[in-house]
């Protein structure tokens, strides 16, 4: 049986910010479809769980612009938007989110804050980490 990490998210005009709540992920795969549907799983060495995400999200969105970092507390993902305007909520689906799915209020920015330039991933080098593109990948 899997559970669903927490996972918080804001967003952009052009962007959305994912942040999944997993610390030491292994076997991370991920798939992001342009239609929006995102599918990720993982390991978690700490429980021995395996942790499953199967999202549909608002819009459609560039996988090929579309970044993911794994880093030693989270899973970052950076999804570019197919067309650049503000999404109402994360899902497709109307109605309460998931209880797992939380607003990441660090990285929220309102429409009229756009041009104000803070909240998103700040300075964070993700040099550091391993990236990879959205399309299919396993780690």
């Amino acid at each position: 049986m899997s559970r669903h990490p927490s996972t918080k998210w804001a967003q952009r005009l052009d962007k959305v910010y994912l942040t999944i709540e997993l610390p030491d992920a292994k076997d991370v795969k991920l798939n992001l479809r342009p239609d929006g549907h995102f599918n990720f799983s993982a390991k978690a060495p700490a429980d021995d769980m395996q942790y499953e995400l199967d999202l549909e999200l608002f819009d459609a969105v560039s996988v090929e612009e579309s970044q993911a970092a794994v880093a030693p507390r989270a899973i970052c993902y950076l999804v570019k938007k197919a067309e650049g305007k503000w999404w109402p909520r994360l899902l497709k689906k109307e109605g309460r989110p998931p209880v797992f799915l939380k607003v990441d209020w660090d990285k929220w920015q309102d429409e009229d804050d756009e041009d104000a330039g803070f909240g998103d991933f700040g300075d964070m080098d993700f040099s550091v980490w391993a990236w990879y593109n959205l399309s299919s990948v396993t780690k």
